[in-house]
């Protein structure tokens, strides 16, 4: 079969590969229909490795690059094991797309986004949704409604991300939140927080499309820093005292500092953003102030929450699908895309290795 292969930074080849089969432990294989390029993919293709092995196997899946990548994908059953009874041949699912170890305390604690030797699917090794066919732990095999098609329910995943980083940051309804950055993740985040019942939502995002895209999702306020004080425009929308919690999905130095200084004493930063350098913060902006900022990495059991919220409506996520690319043309019209001058533009590219899906 096709699939697309990370050897390196700025080396992904499309290969014919050999054709998973199930096992007693892989024991859901999925015909692959849809899947996005995620902002993680972005960063092993500009500054990797991040999340992929190399040299050294992963601990759980024993595999180290080159790896097939993709983890935000719908697809079908077409085979299952024979203790598998969650799903079956001809389902239609979304895959969580965890590579966790199950005994360690995190896991046994039920908290398997925190493992100690955590991965991902199509990151970590043993598959992924750059393919044709991809096999998968069957506890991670989520069935969808037929109301919700296969190209939107490859958004279950980045949607996920939004909606964890709420739980992570201990969000309340009628909170006031800023989110840095109109990229998936931040549009997911911002469609949560009205869906869960912010009072307000402020985006923070330089001029571009993204911007429109940004109160499509339901900001209520954009702003751009280079036409405004964030810092002081936070507060004064939020009578001169600051945000309650904010959200930062841009790995840049300057989004994580607007944030920090714009929510109010004993307010909450989440990081969302996987970064590609240090960022530096003077502690005493946290200490002195009480301020809490805390990390959020995909989802914990929020799988099925949020496949209720899109298949509502309740998370609309129009407008997230901005193009649609065959998977021999991955590199050209999708990395290089996103990692290009036009990439403003985009929200989401979807992969498919059926040619008759586009």
């Amino acid at each position: 079969m096709k699939a697309a292969r990370w050897y390196k930074a700025g080396d992904i080849r499309v290969e014919d590969v050999p054709e998973p089969q199930i096992d007693d432990y892989y024991d859901v294989k999925v015909k692959v229909h849809w899947c996005g390029i995620c902002g993680s993919d972005l960063h092993e293709y500009l500054a990797g490795p991040i999340f992929i092995p190399v040299g050294t196997p992963h601990p759980i899946t024993k595999e180290a690059a080159p790896v097939i990548m993709g983890h935000e994908f719908s697809g079908e059953v077409v085979e299952v094991g024979p203790n598998v009874t969650n799903v079956k041949p001809g389902d239609r699912v979304v895959v969580e797309p965890m590579v966790v170890d199950d005994d360690c305390p995190s896991c046994k604690d039920g908290r398997y986004n925190q493992c100690v030797n955590l991965g991902f699917h199509g990151l970590a090794g043993r598959g992924g949704g750059f393919s044709e066919y991809t096999t998968f732990r069957h506890k991670f095999v989520h069935k969808i409604p037929d109301n919700l098609p296969y190209d939107k329910a490859a958004l279950v995943e980045p949607l996920s991300v939004g909606y964890h980083s709420l739980e992570a940051g201990n969000f309340q309804p009628g909170m006031s939140a800023v989110v840095a950055g109109a990229g998936t993740i931040g549009l997911a985040t911002v469609e949560s927080l009205k869906a869960m019942g912010a009072s307000q939502v402020i985006m923070v995002q330089r001029k571009s499309v993204r911007q429109e895209y940004a109160k499509n999702s339901g900001a209520d306020v954009v702003l751009d820093p280079n036409e405004c004080d964030p810092v002081a425009e936070i507060k004064r929308l939020t009578g001169g005292y600051g945000a309650d919690i904010a959200f930062e999905c841009t790995g840049a130095q300057a989004c994580f500092d607007y944030l920090l200084a714009g929510i109010h004493q004993g307010g909450t930063l989440v990081v969302t953003s996987i970064w590609e350098k240090p960022a530096q913060v003077n502690l005493n902006d946290i200490c002195i102030p009480e301020k809490k900022v805390v990390g959020s990495i995909c989802y914990c059991n929020d799988f099925p929450k949020v496949i209720d919220l899109l298949s509502s409506g309740k998370i609309p996520a129009e407008g997230f699908i901005t193009k649609k690319v065959a998977l021999d043309d991955i590199v050209e019209e999708g990395f290089k895309t996103l990692t290009g001058p036009e990439k403003k533009k985009q929200v989401k590219i979807l992969v498919s290795p059926d040619p008759e899906n586009l």
